[in-house]
């Protein structure tokens, strides 16, 4: 397989908060217009809606809303970038999509109900604290 080798750009470096600010804007919308095409790409239209792709984005930018140094906002913006082109140009099989976005660190809800029914609370505790 041939991946073409387009290197993300590092943008310099933002010179305030209010500038880093702005560039996580920018880099959301770009994230949310390229989400028909991640859908289209991988097939997500049985998993998943464009609105539960979105809210999965920002829920990840929001992760880290408490950093408030510029420098390492651009770092993370560059992470965010590279994972984003990972995505468009298929680098990432299928799965690899629909385990870090769609279904998330909560594991698949129709799931839930039925691994808890013949449980002990000892294995329920247990699970609940090794799980992240």
């Amino acid at each position: 397989m041939a991946f073409t080798l387009r290197s993300v750009k590092v943008p310099p470096n933002s010179a305030s908060l209010e500038e880093a600010r702005h560039r996580v804007f920018d880099f959301f919308r770009a994230a949310c217009r390229s989400i028909p095409t991640v859908m289209d790409i991988y097939n997500l239209d049985d998993v998943v809606t464009k609105s539960h792709l979105r809210s999965a984005i920002s829920a990840e930018i929001r992760k880290n809303l408490h950093v408030t140094n510029p420098k390492v906002i651009d770092m993370l913006l560059f992470k965010g970038m590279e994972e984003l082109n990972n995505i468009r140009e298929h680098a990432k099989q299928r799965h690899h999509i629909i385990g870090q976005y769609v279904v998330g660190n909560h594991g698949l809800v129709q799931d839930l109900g039925a691994k808890e029914k013949d449980m002990s609370d000892f294995l329920k505790s247990f699970y609940k604290s090794n799980y992240f």
